[in-house]
């Protein structure tokens, strides 16, 4: 099993993982595509004054929507998006690879909407990568899934997949000091900024009584604010709410005691 903030290759894994390792191996020394990470980031940070969202935010989420989806395969939880195309179990981690690297390049277009954006985006450069390692048909089924999931990770769509729940959710995730996926105005002092820095980390391990546990400390109780705005938010509706517990508490040191502890 890989550690418990991202995805190793090296290690052993609950799922079949060579068809994937090739494909990130690809996306990774890709200059398309590491274009598309530089350039997402200048919308939302440079000219709008968000928090990133640039290839640092997508290194991040593509670790934990891998390390999501290892445990859950380790917890026996049914994956429905490559089944229900016809194809293989190798395909799934496949499908949450590409649509967790390219679910942000419609910034590049805008801010607003840019889930929307990233689609037709995404799907040229899937047009691209998917005929290095599969046939016209798969390639065309790959593709259609990584989209779905692409799609559902920021918008009022719920995800039909459970893939796409994995994307979701990890796309949430990213929210340790500053790296809220709320976006908030840099400089300013209000309750996006505040609390986004209260959290000082997530851990995702085994869970006990379901297959994952996210465990977040907080510095202080601020970041009760991201928990229960964000986490909440990206659980409800993504598949997952059955299978993911997540658990958020004050460190050692806080500065309050307020809330010491929630749980969804």
């Amino acid at each position: 099993m890989a550690d418990t903030q991202g995805y190793d290759p090296e290690a052993e894994h609950a799922f079949p993982d060579e068809r994937l390792n090739e494909v990130l191996a690809f996306l990774q020394s890709d200059p398309e595509v590491r274009a598309y990470l530089q350039a997402q980031n200048v919308n939302p940070v440079d000219r709008m004054g968000y928090n990133d969202h640039g290839a640092k935010h997508v290194s991040i989420v593509r670790e934990r929507a891998l390390r999501l989806y290892d445990l859950l395969k380790g917890g026996d939880v049914a994956f429905n998006g490559a089944m229900g195309q016809g194809l293989d179990e190798a395909d799934e981690s496949v499908v949450i690879c590409l649509a967790a690297t390219l679910h942000d390049i419609g910034h590049v277009v805008h801010r607003l909407d840019h889930p929307y954006y990233s689609i037709p985006l995404a799907a040229d450069v899937l047009d691209r990568i998917l005929t290095e390692f599969y046939d016209a048909e798969t390639a065309v089924r790959v593709k259609a899934e990584t989209l779905h999931a692409i799609l559902c990770h920021h918008t009022e769509e719920n995800p039909l997949t459970t893939e796409a729940g994995v994307v979701r959710l990890a796309d949430g995730l990213d929210m340790e000091r500053g790296r809220s996926r709320i976006p908030y105005e840099t400089g300013r002092r209000g309750i996006n900024t505040v609390s986004s820095q209260a959290i000082e980390s997530v851990e995702l391990k085994p869970g006990d009584g379901k297959p994952v546990m996210v465990e977040i400390s907080m510095r202080n109780a601020a970041g009760v604010y991201q928990v229960d705005e964000l986490l909440q938010a990206k659980l409800q509706g993504s598949g997952l709410e059955n299978h993911v517990r997540i658990v958020a508490l004050n460190v050692e040191g806080a500065t309050d005691t307020i809330v010491e502890r929630m749980e969804l």
